[in-house]
This record gives C-alpha cells, structure tokens and sequence, in this order.
C-alpha cells in the first residue's frame, strides 16, 4: 500500500481534525503517501485533492470543525456521481481511503464499493449523535455533551433569578443521547428523546409537582427528534395547561453544539481511532468502522454499524425518573 486518502463527511464534528491528523502521520510513519479530498464525496467527484504531509495537520488537534471541510453531496447518490468519483480516484491512483463520517457516509461507501470493488473503505465514527452501533463513543459527542451541559448551566442561573420554566432543545434528530446525558448532567426536570413516550399531559404532571415542592425554576431539556415536535411546540401546549406562574421561555442552542475546542478525552480518542483506520488498512481490512468498546479497538462491518443503532442504557432511564 502505497497511498492513500482521506476524507471528512456529513455533519462536521469536533474531534474530526484530531483523527484526520493521526490518520495522516500514521500512514507517514509507515511510508504511505496522503491525498485529502475535500469537501467530501463531492470533492471526490470534482477530484479536489491535495497532497498532505506531517506539517499539513500542524497546530490542529485542538481545532473544532475539519480543515478538509464537509459537504452532503446529492450528486453522489446518483450512478453518474460515483462513476465520475470512481474516474477521479482512479486518475490519481487512489483505491484505498479512510472516511471520517456517520451513517450516511458509511451508507456511501457501501454503495460505492458494491459498484466499484476495487476500492477499499475504512470509517471513523464522526458524529456528536452518538448513534453509531459498534462504538460506545463516536467522535464529537462528548464536546458536544459538554458543551451542551455549560450552555444549560447558565441557562439555569437566569431561569432561578426570574422564576422561570426553561425548555431547551438540543440536537438529535433521531438519537436522544445528547439530551439524555446532558439532561441528567444538569439537574433537568424532564427530558424528551425520541426513544422513549412522554406526553404532553404525564410532563405537565411532572411541572406541576415541582412547582408545588416550592421550586424556583425547571428545565426540560428536549431533543429536536422527540415526537412530541421541537422545544416550541412543546413549550406552547405546556402553556395551555400549567397553572404555575412560572414564565415558560425557549432555548434552541443548535450548532453551537457542533463547534469548540475539541476536550481531551475526544481529542486521544480520534487520534487512536484515526491510528487504528490507518492499521486496519495495513492488514487489508476493508468495508469497517473503527469503534472503541469497553476500551478495546474494535472492527464492525459496515453494514452492521448502519442497519443497527446503540440503544438507549435503560438505567439512565431510571436515573431521569429518580433524581429529577
């Protein structure tokens, strides 16, 4: 093996650059050539690459986003798409590459590969969604819970100093991991994930209570995903039937979730990931996510980490219900 590329997709995440960086010194530890390609499967199909040496990925391990950038790409969901990606990777001489993505980039490469399968893929969970089978941790969730769990903190002062009912949205569209963990982190009142049932009326039942223990604020920490709709919609049938007097405000803390320094826990853990995709390739892996389980490298098929989804630990289900 003598070259290989590189490159980062989907939503970005913090921690992407911190893999990209180990996925790159590692193949020049072991005298492999680097290609990034930008922007994606669309740059792949576009052939925006640029060769990378050890001082391309200087001064960036602590850097949120990725320097690579991201882009979702419809172009590549067609068969003229990948065929004009195929054409560029085979012009430069490139059959084996490391994705940094989630589920819909993994899904990509499967595609690819069924059509052309010469190439070999090797994946990097990055998603601060956490909702990747095969890993216990993807890259960019634990920023983003902590991140997430800062914004909430101050949010709680302003809502004890006005007697205040704060319903705060967090991303997860269909994963409610981020909500759950920062949920529990910050004392909320209430969470609402996609995974689990709470109506309208049961969280009303819930506000009520805490208001009557003489309580000074609550917060409900909802996932965008939750069925019951977003934070507003939420907020405004709580409205219609809480008789408290708290004044009830909305929080939507969006992609600030996405960006910041990347904590050190993210940053060791994608540098070890990125390490091990560049092993895994080594040894003629193919079609596999890097994952981290019970802090053991593990392989898992493509096919398996998209077609099954972490579930939900049932005891932090039983901790919402205890401590709030």
């Amino acid at each position: 093996m003598k070259k290989i590329a590189v490159f980062t997709s989907g939503g970005d995440a913090p921690g992407m650059n911190a893999c990209l960086r180990a996925v790159v010194r590692t193949a020049i530890h072991y005298g492999i050539e680097v290609v990034g390609i930008q922007r994606g499967y669309q740059g792949m199909i576009e052939g925006d690459f640029l060769p990378l040496q050890s001082n391309s990925v200087s001064g960036i391990i602590h850097l949120g986003g990725t320097i690579l950038r991201s882009a979702r790409s419809e172009e590549f969901r067609t068969p003229e798409g990948r065929q004009a990606a195929y054409a560029q990777l085979q012009k430069a001489g490139i059959d084996k590459l490391v994705v940094i993505g989630g589920d819909g980039s993994f899904r990509g490469a499967l595609t690819f590969m069924a059509e052309y399968p010469d190439i070999c893929f090797v994946g990097c969970p990055g998603t601060i969604d956490n909702d990747l089978y095969g890993t216990d941790y993807t890259i960019g969730y634990d920023t983003a819970i902590n991140t997430a769990m800062n914004a909430i903190d101050n949010i709680k002062d302003t809502a004890n100093a006005h007697d205040r009912l704060f319903f705060v949205e967090v991303m997860g569209r269909d994963a409610g991991f981020i909500a759950l963990s920062t949920g529990i982190a910050t004392g909320a009142e209430a969470i609402l994930i996609p995974e689990t049932k709470m109506s309208i009326d049961n969280l009303v039942k819930v506000l009520e209570k805490n208001y009557h223990r003489k309580k000074t604020s609550s917060i409900v920490v909802v996932a965008e995903g939750d069925e019951e709709g977003g934070a507003f919609k939420v907020a405004e049938e709580v409205k219609k039937r809480f008789s408290g007097h708290w004044e009830i405000k909305v929080t939507i803390l969006g992609h600030i979730q996405r960006g910041g320094r990347p904590t050190c826990l993210e940053r060791v853990r994608a540098s070890r990931m990125g390490m091990a995709a560049v092993k895994a390739l080594l040894e003629g892996q193919n079609a596999v996510m890097i994952g981290e389980v019970n802090r053991q490298i593990v392989h898992t098929p493509f096919e398996k980490a998209t077609k099954h989804h972490m579930d939900i630990n049932p005891m932090l289900l039983e901790m919402v219900e205890v401590l709030s």
